[in-house]
């Protein structure tokens, strides 16, 4: 998130504590819940996302199959019209950073006597994800017939279910380009550790998660611990310029701008053969990391697409400079 997107997100955020007479009292609540849901440009959502926790919710609800919808479950006060206007000025101010969102609608409903936690999970079922990945909530049987690798999951407030297109891509090609025998994976924004949960189960022999939300760390341990996975999984908030090392994959499932500001310490962390998957990232915004990523001394660079989302694959090259292979 950009450093001027922090400052709008400080001005409408929503302060914790009891005492604060605008923010929702779950002490004097009444009974239900209030889904607010947003419409907007998908590059705008991660910051949308950003303010709907401000607001309170425990986790939001990408639109299915990557749609432009963002829902949130937020406790129902008698605080309903000041939700509704900081809503309303967080998106005026939102088209200022992203031209793309200034048609941004939203809408609010008022859901009687429900618990949030059943409402969302309405929308995480048993899905296959991949070829050889299916996705079960705890909360769900694991199917007899699914087969391959199975990853039990409770996300919480961390993304990354494997449903998203952003997700599932990054599954897919880390599928398809790991080396075979022993291998290392470094997951950069781990969200849930999904990703790092199926790098242990196609073989990964270490991997290191890091994520600088400590609340998606807290969610990601318990489901690493969840499918048995800790014994190779690292959970750490430590930034990555400290990191040391060499991978033979690294996944970033981020946006564009902090993309292009951590290519040069992605390069640092792969090893010579080393691999890079990154996502997150819209089709319009491929061009440009591309040419960072080839600047940067990437070859086979590789691009999917599922709907109006992209995966970059590329490869840490190994060259003489100076009669010195680096």
């Amino acid at each position: 998130m950009t450093d001027p997107l922090r400052i709008l997100m400080r001005a409408f955020r929503v302060k914790k504590s009891t005492d604060n007479k605008d923010c929702p009292s779950r002490q004097n609540d009444p009974p239900g819940w209030i889904e607010l849901a947003i419409e907007v440009h998908p590059a705008a959502q991660e910051a949308v996302s950003a303010f709907l926790f401000d607001l309170g919710c425990k986790g939001v609800v990408l639109g299915e199959k990557g749609g432009f919808c963002i829902k949130a479950y937020l406790p129902a006060s008698d605080q309903f019209e000041t939700l509704r206007s900081r809503t309303e000025v967080f998106l005026r101010g939102l088209k200022d950073f992203f031209p793309e969102a200034a048609e941004a609608s939203f809408r609010f409903s008022r859901i009687q006597d429900e618990d949030w936690s059943l409402t969302w999970r309405r929308h995480f079922h048993v899905e296959r994800i991949t070829e050889r990945l299916t996705v079960v909530p705890v909360w769900e049987p694991v199917p007899t017939a699914a087969g391959g690798i199975v990853i039990r999951m409770d996300p919480g407030p961390a993304f990354g279910t494997g449903a998203h297109p952003t997700t599932r891509m990054c599954l897919e090609r880390m599928e398809q380009v790991h080396p075979p025998g022993a291998w290392s994976l470094l997951d950069v924004g781990t969200g849930s550790g999904i990703l790092a949960m199926v790098a242990v189960k196609l073989g990964a022999a270490r991997v290191l998660a890091i994520d600088n939300d400590p609340e998606a760390l807290r969610w990601a341990a318990q489901n690493i611990e969840g499918n048995h996975c800790s014994a190779l999984i690292d959970l750490s908030s430590e930034p990555i310029g400290e990191l040391t090392g060499e991978f033979s994959v690294l996944v970033a499932n981020l946006t564009r701008d902090t993309i292009l500001d951590l290519l040069p310490e992605f390069k640092r962390l792969l090893d010579k053969h080393g691999t890079v998957i990154l996502s997150g990232l819209l089709q319009e915004q491929v061009q440009e990391v591309r040419k960072s990523l080839a600047r940067l001394g990437f070859d086979e660079i590789q691009v999917t697409t599922q709907a109006e989302w992209a995966c970059i694959t590329a490869r840490r090259m190994e060259y003489w400079n100076d009669g010195v292979l680096e």
